[in-house]
């Protein structure tokens, strides 16, 4: 009979940390499938962030290492100058790159650090209890935004597909969902594009994953994959908001 699905054999027999319905528990398989399918699984590193996905390096039989909050971006500026023939994968949640690492992030691109980065973006904190991020949407209630988040008083969401696809040392810079099965594969097509990039000698490439969170979002599963598409999507629309390997061919 022919296998026409298998468990990525990259992962651990571990259990996901995750909630239910969590949007990291997918991103997580898609990342292992596309280093086995690189066949990186000897020379990728993954640098994980304080946040929801702190203990994913129990999850994947590959070289990881954990980085102090918001500052993944400078562990992967470190690994890939000093191992220039590995492959180094940021992976970072909205909380921990744009609230506590802004400076590291934008400073990597615009130094043109030649490696992947993963941000996942499902518009709050998760990990520490439901807080509002520099992504949350406006209107959106979290614990500490109890009515609602107000421009006047906490600013306006940040786009970082956007944002950081304006700085020169950014080579790639895409948006996509994970929310339902042809946005999966089209994640996927994203963040393999992500890493081949970096395999291939270039600039920063970044995908920014966004994401369901039902617990940090206060509804059902079913109903937080409704939301990316209903209420995420005004603010952060599917695209491809940069991409020099187009022009480079």
């Amino acid at each position: 009979m022919k296998v026409v699905y298998k468990r990525p054999e990259l992962l651990t027999d571990a259990h996901f940390s995750y909630c239910g319905g969590c949007g990291h528990g997918i991103i997580n398989k898609l990342l292992a499938e596309i280093i086995e399918e690189e066949k990186l699984a000897e020379k990728a590193i993954l640098v994980w962030p304080i946040g929801c996905s702190v203990y994913a390096d129990q999850n994947f039989k590959v070289d990881s290492i954990c980085a102090l909050h918001g500052r993944a971006p400078s562990v992967g500026t470190g690994l890939k100058r000093a191992l220039p023939e590995n492959t180094v994968i940021v992976y970072q949640g909205d909380g921990d790159m744009v609230s506590e690492g802004m400076a590291e992030i934008m400073h990597a691109a615009i130094r043109g650090e030649k490696f992947s980065v993963i941000f996942v973006n499902n518009a709050i904190f998760g990990m520490t209890g439901g807080q509002m991020a520099p992504t949350t949407l406006l209107e959106q209630k979290t614990t500490t935004s109890p009515y609602g988040r107000r421009a006047e008083t906490s600013g306006y969401p940040v786009n970082m597909a956007e944002l950081i696809s304006n700085v020169r040392g950014c080579y790639f810079s895409e948006r996509v969902y994970v929310n339902n099965p042809k946005n999966i594969m089209n994640a996927k097509k994203a963040i393999k594009k992500c890493i081949q990039y970096q395999m291939e000698g270039k600039g920063l490439s970044f995908v920014e994953v966004v994401s369901q969170c039902p617990t940090g979002w206060g509804v059902n599963p079913l109903d937080s994959l409704k939301m990316v598409e209903t209420e995420m999507s005004k603010v952060y629309p599917l695209g491809v908001f940069k991409d020099m390997g187009v022009n480079d061919n």
